[in-house]
């Protein structure tokens, strides 16, 4: 009975080793390719996102370097590492369908009616 135990804590214990490579290893190996991919196909005039937020466009890559654009004549240089993702252009319809939706204009007060009994606002 004690190498039949012995056996199953065996196998246990490479269970949870290939559990932990299929739910934790592989991912973020891909994760990680991903990442290496996107920072190589990195172009001039990219609008990208680094990983603390900042949004810019990509004027020139130098090695591992990035001159990005915050504002007009205003330039920086960041490491590869540094760009988060890249940004997509979205698309004219999306800006109709928000004119659609009823948005309310700048200059314009739109004013709620507290909901509530009728009684609350007699009895005051």
């Amino acid at each position: 009975m004690g190498g039949n135990s012995g056996y199953s804590s065996l196998i246990m214990i490479v269970l949870m080793v290939v559990v932990f490579y299929f739910l934790l290893i592989r991912p973020q190996r891909k994760r990680q390719q991903e990442q290496a991919q996107m920072q190589n196909s990195l172009a001039p005039g990219a609008r990208i996102m680094t990983t603390t937020g900042l949004f810019a466009t990509i004027t020139a890559i130098d090695g591992d370097d990035v001159i990005l654009e915050l504002a007009p004549g205003v330039e920086t240089r960041w490491v590869k590492a540094a760009i988060g993702r890249v940004l997509t252009p979205v698309d004219d319809t999306a800006s109709d369908d928000v004119e659609s939706a009823g948005v309310v204009e700048d200059n314009e007060v739109e004013t709620v009616q507290p909901k509530g009994d009728s009684r609350d606002s007699q009895q005051k």
